[in-house]
């Protein structure tokens, strides 16, 4: 049995009701008052506002593995190397990508707040070149709040053809190409590499401790780090931090990991699967960018995504998967899901102080 110091010690609160004693790791009221607070639309078009808003991107492990730097007319996207998942994202692709979502988002929201500009792609990074200009409200800079990865099941139904022909639309960017696999036949093939490369990742030590230490296991722990795998956005259940660490090699388990994901996958209504021209950094900003612009149009029209990047990250699962989306030549960098269903509570962002060099 666990006692009560052990617990305070593991992250909990006691808090004394009229059952008595009992164990809480934060509320999710609080958390989701907290998580919405920083998806707020700013008022004025404030360089920090901007910032705020790109750290709503899409990232591996919620790392965060970004650095901004504030200019008088740009603000330069850097990696933050001190944030690098090493063993599941060994040559920075991830990390890369991220940068070219959130300056991505930059673009789509400077617009929105009247701070138009454009995309410059550096060797130290990505960044956004602005000036002053008449606001450009528009559904994908109103999507940016609301954009979440949705790890849950969908509804299984299929998307008609003008939301799908809009969804690739939205993506279309320079030295990216997009595939989208709707096929019930070649997505329970996307279902069976997902599951294989999923099962080869918790086989691996090391990537099942990177993994547990990312993850937040109750709203107290993802407020205050801000950062990482917050149970709650996958709709599991809350515990204290030490207790979730201690349990997580008897509770994630392959064979209960690869079960959901399957469901998960029968659930969609499609994937995509992003290829870059050039394998290398700037290809890899691009692949960002054109994934944001993706996410944001479906959030837009209610359409879930979420990540399923397990036959990307296990370089063994690449060349089946490229050959299933058409380019057997070229390495896939980015597979995910789509379509209808619940949102989930948000995950947690670090504030700008924090991201800012």
């Amino acid at each position: 049995m666990i006692g009560r110091r052990a617990l305070l010690a593991a992250g909990g609160a006691l808090a004394l009701g009229a059952g008595g004693w009992r164990l809480t790791t934060g509320s999710m009221a609080g958390y989701d008052r907290w998580a919405a607070e920083l998806r707020a639309w700013p008022a004025a078009p404030e360089i920090a506002a901007l910032v705020r808003l790109a750290t709503l991107a899409p990232n591996s492990h919620n790392s965060q593995p970004w650095r901004f730097r504030i200019g008088p007319d740009r603000i330069d996207i850097g990696p933050d190397l001190a944030r690098r998942v090493p063993v599941v994202d060994p040559d920075d692709h991830h990390l890369h990508v991220s940068l070219g979502a959130a300056v991505e988002t930059l673009a789509i929201a400077g617009a929105a707040l009247g701070r138009p500009g454009e995309v410059v792609l550096g060797p130290d990074g990505p960044a956004f070149v602005h000036s002053a200009g008449s606001p450009r409200p528009g559904p994908l800079a109103e999507a940016i709040p609301r954009r979440q990865s949705t790890r849950a099941e969908y509804d299984g139904r299929p998307l008609d053809v003008e939301t799908l022909g809009a969804l690739a639309a939205a993506a279309g960017m320079p030295g990216v190409r997009l595939i989208l696999l709707t096929e019930p036949a070649v997505l329970g093939q996307v279902r069976d590499l997902v599951v294989a490369a999923n099962g080869a990742q918790m086989g691996d030590h090391a990537f099942m401790s990177e993994l547990r230490d990312w993850i937040r296991f109750n709203p107290r722990a993802a407020i205050e780090t801000g950062d990482g795998l917050f149970s709650g956005a996958s709709g599991n259940p809350s515990l204290p931090t030490a207790l979730g660490r201690a349990v997580f090699p008897w509770v994630i388990t392959a064979a209960g990991e690869n079960e959901r994901y399957a469901r998960q996958l029968a659930s969609s209504a499609g994937c995509a699967v992003f290829f870059a021209e050039r394998a290398n950094p700037e290809g890899w900003v691009q692949v960002g960018r054109a994934c944001q612009r993706f996410a944001l149009a479906a959030t837009a029209r209610d359409v879930r995504i979420a990540f399923v990047n397990q036959p990307v990250e296990v370089a063994a699962f690449r060349t089946a998967l490229a050959a299933l989306a058409g380019e057997p030549d070229r390495r896939p960098d980015l597979l995910l899901r789509f379509g209808r269903g619940a949102p989930l509570p948000f995950s947690p962002r670090r504030p700008v102080a924090a991201v800012v060099a």
